[in-house]
């Protein structure tokens, strides 16, 4: 249910911020006190096509955000997860837009942007609102089946049936998708052939390209390598280091022979020269050890032109055939597998086919069967709901008119994931007149009675919107009509919260909670706007709003008392 709901800056109001209750609300007022800017602003927030003259004059932005309060079982939350919406079910969930006077619209789902058709999505599965205007959802025959799916009950076959649907298309589209790969390999048999031989005797593996790149480029640098070694020779030889190694490790050997200076020797003299002569032989053994691996360097450096040839072909072979096929030289393998079964398929693809055209069969048969008891289910409904419909309507002032409803099985061909049904709507509104569809035949005072009826009649169905806002449906009726509608909505705020827009005395009195909606004007003549404010009234205040629906301008006693005996019941 809606918890709260805050305006800034919309139309006429400056900034105006709602408490709901739960059960049923009525909102009264003048002509031209703004009760409809109230249904356009939430009506902009759940997802309603905005428009820039929203925005109250003089300012930046119109803002309206709305709170609801919902059951964790909500259909809304499995919704919001599949959008990829975070969201917590213990916590309320919030709707916001803001329709600034330059720029684009922002919409927020608990304060996460997303798209107005998005917001729209979700909007639509937690309020709902008629009026008189065309977009009443009996304007669209796409919400005929969804309403008698609701007064029956069919969760769970849809269910059902949205599975065996599912599981058609795949095994459909799988049984397609073989055809289509028999045919073409069966054509392509020479070619894939062909390119099948090509691979198996390149017979690619993962990361030689890489290997054979570095491979190609140390042959191509061996000869630069070389040059480099013999240089480093050279300077060995040229300096003389082993000479002068070997010459400085005999001169302070020969010191060690001296008195006081063997190995046993202690002081300072004698410990500096075995530390010094320790690693000038630690030096002697590095420089020999250098000296090897240049030569060992030397050997490798070698230029093998029959080497660099070899890797050269081959890396240029793998690259070629990458080129070929369009993919990396490391999948190479890949496509070999993938073409080698395109060949198997021509042999085994008689018998894969049977396979698939079986499991279609199969799936189609559990499909059928889910659609027809989806169908019988909706056809008993439709029975249910016609007759409690009808006599919805009688107290309504709408006793001339008969309503139908119409289930008719569609062309497989043109099922989805809904079913196989068409369900329609055709009314009489006058005995003799003949029946045609709602949507054409219903006047617009009409058409919100209808849909009072419609979800009276289907009030103790659990509807996916936990809030109804009617608005006038009590358009051109008064007294016992007017109380009927009261009655009406009174009972279906036993099922969910309601809202409803009303010029009647008796409907509003009829209501557990009642705002008033009046518009104030500038303080100087001509100068600025008025604004539009919303009054919770009271018990007094209350039998003065219905009194003076009652009389009008002045309210007189005798409508002070009329509205008293109204309030009583």
């Amino acid at each position: 249910m809606i918890v709260a709901l805050t305006i800034s800056d919309f139309a006429l109001i400056r900034r105006l911020t709602l408490t709901a209750e739960t059960g049923f609300t009525g909102l009264t007022g003048e002509t031209g006190a703004g009760k409809s800017i109230i249904l356009d602003a939430l009506g902009l927030v759940l997802g309603m096509r905005p428009s820039k003259r929203f925005v109250r004059a003089g300012s930046d932005a119109a803002e309206v955000s709305v709170t609801f309060e919902l059951d964790r079982d909500h259909v809304v939350w499995q919704t919001l997860s599949a959008f990829g919406i975070a969201a917590d079910p213990s916590a309320p969930l919030v709707l916001k837009r803001i329709v600034p006077v330059s720029g684009g619209v922002r919409s927020f789902i608990n304060g996460q942007i997303v798209s107005g058709a998005r917001l729209s999505e979700i909007g639509d599965t937690l309020v709902e609102i008629s009026s008189q205007h065309a977009a009443s959802n009996l304007l669209k025959p796409a919400y005929y089946r969804h309403v008698l799916d609701e007064f029956a009950g069919n969760g769970a076959l849809l269910r059902r049936y949205g599975e065996a649907w599912r599981r058609l298309q795949e095994a459909r589209e799988a049984r397609k998708m073989l055809e289509a790969r028999i045919v073409d390999a069966t054509e392509q048999q020479a070619h894939l052939q062909h390119m099948t031989d090509e691979l198996e005797a390149l017979a690619p593996v993962p990361g030689e390209s890489v290997r054979l790149a570095a491979e190609r480029s140390q042959h191509m640098q061996a000869e630069r390598i070389t040059e480099i070694v013999r240089e480093a020779m050279e300077g060995f030889e040229q300096g003389k280091v082993d000479t002068l190694m070997a010459t400085t490790l005999g001169a302070l050997e020969r010191v060690t022979s001296l008195p006081g200076f063997d190995q046993a020797s202690s002081g300072a003299l004698p410990q500096a020269l075995r530390e010094a002569l320790a690693s000038l032989e630690r030096a002697n053994i590095e420089i020999t050890e250098a000296l090897n691996g240049l030569q060992a360097l030397s050997h490798c450096s070698v230029s093998d032109g029959g080497a660099l040839e070899r890797a050269e072909e081959r890396l240029f072979a793998v690259k070629a055939a990458a080129r070929k096929h369009r993919v990396d030289p490391d999948a190479l393998g890949d496509v070999l597998s993938r073409l080698k079964a395109e060949l198997a398929l021509i042999k085994s693809g008689e018998e894969e086919l049977r396979a698939a055209r079986a499991k279609e069969t199969d799936a189609a048969a559990c499909w059928r069967t889910a659609a027809d008891k989806l169908s019988r289910a909706r056809r008993t409904a439709a029975k249910r709901l016609q007759k409690a419909w009808q006599e919805e309507l009688l107290p309504l002032k709408l006793s001339g008119a008969r309503v139908r409803i119409e289930v008719s099985q569609i062309e497989d061909a043109r099922a989805d994931a809904n079913g196989i049904d068409a369900v329609d709507i055709t009314v009489e509104t006058n005995a003799g007149a003949g029946f045609g569809p709602l949507r054409k035949i219903a006047s617009g005072g009409e058409l919100a009675r209808f849909s009072l009826a419609l979800k009276c009649a289907a009030a103790s169905q659990r509807s996916r919107a936990c809030t109804l806002i009617f608005d006038e449906a009590d358009h051109g009726v008064g007294g016992a009509v007017a109380a009927a509608i009261g009655e009406r909505l009174v009972r279906l705020a036993e099922h969910r919260q309601v809202f409803a827009v009303t010029h009647s005395p008796q409907v509003a009195a009829a209501a557990q909670t009642q705002w008033q909606i009046e518009k104030t004007k500038p303080k100087k003549a001509g100068k600025g706007l008025g604004q539009t404010r919303v009054r919770v009234l009271d018990a007094k205040t209350r039998r003065e709003e219905i009194a003076r629906m009652l009389s009008g301008l002045k309210v007189t006693p005798e409508a002070r008392a009329a509205a008293t005996r109204l309030l009583e019941g």
